[in-house]
């Protein structure tokens, strides 16, 4: 090869390279840094998000997605897929959970049918846009283009044809029970969904309507693959229409307008109206606007573009779950379809979130930056109680029988605490403490093992409650945030003993031998054998080591019992020494959060499940700040990316990404129901946090870089701060922190016990 020709690439690859590591300044426009695709490249064995690319408005009732699974799959997206069958209109929260009120709209060409294999179309992501606001595909078998944007409860669908007399437009409403009726002299067709997974009452639909822009040159129906050319309507197992369209030159544009109602058909032509008056386009201008409102929020510059993107798909993600469940009326009345007693009923209602996963940060981080949509969802919490006698665990769209934990308890007191004032507080108050001390009417609502739990302060390992560890350690937290709300709202002091007292049981699972958590029988005995790598059994998706530090409350009464600060640290380090073995006796096979953990190569450090996810923070709880750090910044650097296998796990509506949001901005709520934020390692120049009150959070950053992650210095409003942590209290009024950065440890700052984050134990004293 040509030496200049060499010397010539050389350089412009070291161009290349150093580009990528350049720092980005200030984004005008975020939604532009978002991509939905990220974690798509998911499978049933290996998650990387187990998202699909949500065609959506912040926290709205419908969802779009392409579909390129088949009808019930709930991997109904995968970034490997080469056909797609449609774009669906979704409620799905995750594949594991799966959809409801769902029906698929496709575009077809001289291919008249029904069949959900024979009209896919291949297509490829060089023509594919996917943004928040935006989806298009070009369907090559079609020489097609579909394109649609979102309201909360519409949507607006346009497809670009060639010349042909053979344009269709399809919707197929799937089966387990559908209707379809098509009315030309109006250019609509309407109907009805009831397929779902579970949680929703006997009269359950989505009602469906679709409004075109020019008369139908021919119609048909179907009911269960059969096709009836001219028939209006039926009902049946499963059912569709298709209309078509003569295109007299190519590129001739079909207008769709689609919305959908639980309440009623004639809700879902109200809901209709949210597209009155506005082009195609223009729509896709307001939905830009809504998201780069939203994501303006929080501001942030000198990141890499690896690491804007990262961040700003990230919060998108952050903004889509729990859905609004609720629709405005024709008298401008807030109602819904309630999911647990079927009736119509005035009111606010979310759904589609787990809390054993967002308790930890999503609704965190909501009460921190959008105060007021909690507010909506606290109603809609104090609804739901009203409705179903017991607050949801797992709703979707009503109670699920999925998961473990009371922890709704910490949702209704985290919010309480961040200054959320909810005008249900005492409905609320009331329906925490029921679900605190009763077993519900299925596993996954109230606490299972009540009755033991209220006696020996655990649930047992061999009274045949699965996950007991697990449950023990959660309800013990939970007591606690009932504990930190009833003190803030003067409840009785009986009230407020008790739930302290009960916040102390985790204690009763700490084995002094083995330093870890563990299964212990009804008599006190322990369970055996004891394999701390056991996956399950006594724990719920994870293992000994990974639930060992779920005790939110008490991290100075976990340390003590381990025998103080360095045990612990030391203790903290082996998660990360240990190898990445496994038992995987429990489920049969290595489920995928196990797969996950063995493949990252962090040891045991399982980043893509819930239960470990605040570990790394508790090295500020025992005076070593700087391993928080460092391994903050190896979690975000190796664990997230803005592609399509950009998770190291389920992304779980919101929880996960809102972890790297707090994260990258530089703190994180390991103990919610507390009014504190334990630091991190900032990986941004500067941040700016727009609060809901009009005040802002200005974090900024000296000498930072990848190498330069642990803090020298922290100034808060211009003084010297040397604390672990941040008050949610203070920031809300306003402040500037000022970090200075370097490359070798500052073990000298955060080291005293002035310095350490809360724990119950250590406020006591």
């Amino acid at each position: 090869m040509n030496l200049r020709f060499l010397t010539t690439l050389l350089l412009i690859g070291g161009s290349i390279c150093s580009s990528f590591a350049q720092k980005v300044g200030k984004i005008d426009r975020p939604i532009d840094m978002v991509s939905t695709l990220v974690g798509t490249q998911s499978t049933y064995f290996l998650s990387s998000g187990n998202t699909y690319p949500a065609i959506a408005l912040p926290w709205g009732m419908n969802f779009w997605s392409p579909q390129t699974g088949k009808m019930g799959d709930g991997w109904m997206y995968t970034y490997t897929a080469e056909k797609i069958r449609g774009i669906k209109q979704t409620h799905q929260p995750s594949p594991w959970m799966n959809d409801y009120g769902q029906f698929s709209i496709m575009a077809m060409v001289g291919n008249k049918t029904f069949d959900q294999d024979k009209r896919a179309s291949y297509f490829s992501h060089k023509a594919e846009t996917a943004k928040p606001h935006y989806y298009s595909v070009y369907l090559a078998d079609y020489d097609t283009k579909v394109e649609v944007t979102p309201t909360e409860r519409a949507s607006y669908f346009r497809f670009t044809f060639p010349k042909t007399n053979e344009a269709y437009v399809l919707i197929d409403a799937f089966d387990k029970g559908s209707y379809v009726e098509v009315l030309p002299q109006e250019q609509k067709i309407i109907g009805y969904t009831t397929r779902n997974s579970g949680g929703v009452p006997k009269n359950f639909k989505n009602y469906y309507v679709l409004e075109f822009d020019r008369p139908f040159a021919n119609l048909a129906t179907f009911a269960d693959s059969a096709l009836v050319d001219g028939r209006l309507k039926i009902q049946a197992n499963h059912v569709g229409a298709l209309v078509g369209f003569q295109t007299a030159n190519a590129g001739e544009k079909v207008h769709v307008k689609v919305a959908s109602s639980f309440i009623s058909p004639e809700q879902a032509l109200l809901n209709l109206k949210e597209l009155d008056g506005v082009t195609f386009d223009e729509q896709v201008k307001k939905g830009e606007d809504i998201w780069n409102k939203e994501l303006s929020k929080i501001e942030v510059e000198g990141g890499t573009i690896d690491q804007m993107r990262t961040f700003y798909s990230s919060l998108y993600r952050s903004l889509l779950f729990p859905r609004m469940f609720y629709e405005i009326n024709a008298q401008g009345q807030v109602m819904h379809y309630s999911p647990y007693n079927g009736q119509v009923l005035p009111g606010y209602m979310f759904t589609d979130t787990g809390f054993w996963d967002t308790f930890r940060c999503l609704f965190p981080f909501l009460n921190l930056m959008y105060p007021e949509i909690n507010e909506k969802m606290q109603e809609g919490l104090a609804n739901a109680y009203r409705e179903g006698g017991w607050l949801p665990e797992w709703a979707s769209p009503g109670y699920r029988n999925i998961m473990v934990g009371n922890n709704s308890a910490s949702v209704v007191a985290d919010a309480w605490m961040k200054g959320v004032r909810s005008k249900d507080i005492e409905v609320l108050y009331e329906a925490v403490k029921k679900g605190a001390n009763n077993a519900g009417p299925i596993t996954a609502v109230g606490r299972a093992g009540a009755e033991y739990y209220n006696e020996l302060g655990y649930v047992p390992y061999d009274v045949k409650i699965n996950e007991n560890a697990a449950r023990s350690l959660e309800y013990s937290y939970d007591d606690f945030a009932i504990y930190q709300l009833a003190k803030s709202l003067d409840k009785s002091k009986e009230d407020q003993s008790f739930y302290k007292k009960r916040a102390y049981n985790y204690e009763k699972l700490y084995d002094p031998a083995t330093g870890l958590m563990r299964g212990k029988n009804k008599d006190g005995s322990w369970s055996t054998p004891f394999n701390p790598f056991k996956w399950g059994d006594a724990f719920t998706e994870g293992n000994s080591w990974h639930y060992s530090w779920s005790v939110f409350q008490d991290i100075e009464g976990l340390a003590n019992l381990m025998g103080g600060h360095q045990a612990m640290e030391i203790k903290l380090d082996s998660v990360f020494s240990l190898p990445p073995v496994f038992d995987d006796s429990y489920y049969g096979f290595p489920i995928h959060e196990i797969r996950e953990m063995q493949i990252a190569n962090m040891g045991q450090y399982a980043h893509g499940n819930q239960p470990i996810q605040h570990m790394i923070y508790l090295y500020n709880h025992v005076g070593a700040p700087w391993k928080a750090q460092y391994w903050l910044r190896e979690t975000m650097n190796r664990m997230y990316s803005p592609n399509p296998d950009g998770y190291c796990g389920d992304e779980d509506n919101g929880q996960t990404s809102a972890w790297y949001v707090f994260s990258a901005i530089g703190f994180y709520p390991v103990t919610p129901a507390t009014d504190e934020y334990v630091l991190g390692s900032p990986i941004f120049d500067k941040v700016t946090l727009k609060l809901s009150n009009g005040k802002k959070v200005v974090l900024e950053t000296k000498n930072n870089s990848d190498a330069n992650r642990y803090i020298q210095q922290l100034k808060w409003n211009g003084k010297n701060y040397t604390k672990n942590y941040l008050n949610h209290s203070e920031l809300v009024k306003g402040a500037n922190l000022v970090f200075d950065m370097g490359a070798e440890p500052n073990k000298k700052r955060g080291v005293t016990k002035a310095d350490l984050p809360f724990s119950l134990s250590k406020d006591d004293k």
